[in-house]
């Protein structure tokens, strides 16, 4: 999963950030609400996570802004504790609210239940056939076996799990799973795949020439 953090606390930030990446996250950070706006019209990011306080202009105009744009899923993270504050920020269409100081646990948990919901699923486990993956685990097992995947190729499966039987495009696949900054490979994206098909099933994702690939659901 992409994630855009928007804090402006240089500290947190930066600890927020290293959190969610050890936890096999891609993660954009940036201190700017105005920033953020442009960031989220031109990448693919599956969650914002908003500080309310920022520098240029307040947390809640950004929030309202997505929202009128798409919807894209925001968990508001702020030190505003006022029941009234709160009720703003959900009314603007805000799906979670995280208050500072906050446990990296409940933050992780909250992340992967907006996600969730924003896909229309109950539940942690994504089970496809004979293909379960476990997201706040990070474990797979296929065929009821676990099997063991680096953080790019889990986060690939996911994303192609999540996207079943549609062709996802490599421009977005390399996007999702590397943030700014990261050096792409002109093969990686083809050798992530090469290790799933190796450790699952060489017939489970599909290559659509010339576009990209799809994770065949009768397959699985």
């Amino acid at each position: 999963m992409r994630v855009l953090l928007v804090e402006d606390d240089p500290l947190l930030g930066d600890g927020i950030r290293t959190a969610l990446i050890r936890e096999g996250y891609v993660v954009d950070w940036l201190t700017r609400g105005r920033e953020a706006l442009e960031a989220v019209k031109i990448e693919p990011f599956s969650l914002v996570v908003l500080d309310l306080g920022l520098p240029d202009i307040d947390g809640l105009a950004v929030l309202k802004e997505i929202r009128r744009q798409s919807a894209l899923p925001v968990l508001i993270l702020t030190a505003r504790d006022a029941v009234e504050q709160r009720i703003e920020g959900l009314d603007a269409g805000a799906d979670d609210y995280v208050l500072k100081p906050f446990d990296l646990q409940e933050l992780l948990a909250r992340m992967r239940v907006v996600t969730r919901r924003a896909e229309g699923r109950s539940t942690q486990l994504l089970t496809i056939g004979r293909l379960s993956i476990d997201e706040s685990r990070h474990e797979v097992t296929w065929k009821g076996e676990p099997v063991i995947l680096g953080r790019r190729e889990f986060a690939l499966l996911l994303e192609l799990a999540r996207h079943r039987d549609k062709v996802m495009a490599r421009p977005k696949l390399e996007s999702l799973l590397y943030g700014w900054g990261e050096e792409v490979g002109s093969n990686a994206l083809e050798v992530h795949v090469h290790h799933l098909r190796r450790k699952l099933d060489k017939q489970l994702i599909t290559t659509v020439r010339g576009i990209g690939y799809r994770l065949d659901s009768r397959v699985a």
